[in-house]
């Protein structure tokens, strides 16, 4: 299931949107290394370590064994900053397919939710899921040592906040099963599915933290339904101003 577009216009410029995807285009491809180990040891150094967050403490060689408390060696990275690492993973990735997949995503929800929170809010949102997600990885992997990388789990929480907002929103997809046929469906079918498959990799090989994706689903979502009241009358607020302008302009032509 693979979102094209949704049909939902936006009222406002979704600059918060865009400079987020600017920024991890940025990253991916100005600052993170090219070579296999030069990245194993950015992410080592930059990017969320499970074991570090519950332990306090950069990772030292005893903890690729086992997670430990004990302070036996020395770190890889002692100056490494913990709680900075968590905010560093949401605009990390592994690889260029990993980036398009989670940026596009972002482009079809982010600019509506942006519309919903304004810019300040749909900032603080996005990095709020990041951090939800981030916990919500760390809290069923507490002995990982495996950095955590992507911003699936931020942008998770911005398409939780589009299923309670804007439910009824078609969004175009195509179904491999299907042919890649485009087909528009309700936004609350699209984002049902989407999160009910993220159950079906417990288990799975692939690397792909699920877990993140349902802690920054379930914040988001969370939030939104919280404030959808005012949400929703900053959204129709947007659109009546829009269509005033649209108005006066049709009147003096």
């Amino acid at each position: 299931m693979i979102p094209i577009r949704d049909a939902n216009p936006s009222y406002t410029r979704p600059v918060v949107t865009w400079l987020i995807i600017a920024a991890a285009a940025y990253v991916f491809l100005a600052i993170q290394p090219s070579g296999q180990n030069a990245f194993n040891e950015f992410l080592f150094e930059y990017a969320a370590i499970p074991c570090e967050l519950t332990t306090f403490s950069p990772l030292e060689a005893v903890d690729l064994q086992s997670c430990t408390t004990d302070d036996v060696g020395i770190p890889f990275f002692p100056a490494k900053n913990l709680l900075a690492s968590a905010v560093i993973s949401t605009f990390l990735h592994a690889n260029l397919v990993h980036l398009l997949g989670n940026l596009w995503s972002l482009w079809i929800f982010g600019n509506n939710v942006e519309d919903a929170y304004g810019s300040g809010g749909y900032l603080l949102l996005y990095l709020a899921s990041g951090l939800a997600a981030t916990a919500a990885f760390v809290l069923t992997n507490p002995g990982e040592v495996t950095p955590l990388v992507g911003a699936s789990g931020a942008i998770a929480g911005v398409m939780g906040a589009y299923l309670v907002l804007f439910p009824g929103a078609r969004v175009v997809s195509v179904f491999p099963i299907l042919f890649f046929i485009p087909v528009a469906i309700p936004a609350a079918i699209f984002l049902v599915l989407w999160f009910a498959g993220q159950f079906a990799l417990i288990g799975d090989s692939t690397g792909i933290a699920w877990q993140a994706h349902v802690g920054g689903f379930l914040f988001g979502a969370g939030v939104s339904f919280l404030l959808r009241r005012p949400l929703l009358r900053r959204v129709e607020g947007h659109r009546r101003r829009l269509a005033g302008r649209q108005s006066g302009l049709k009147s003096f032509g």
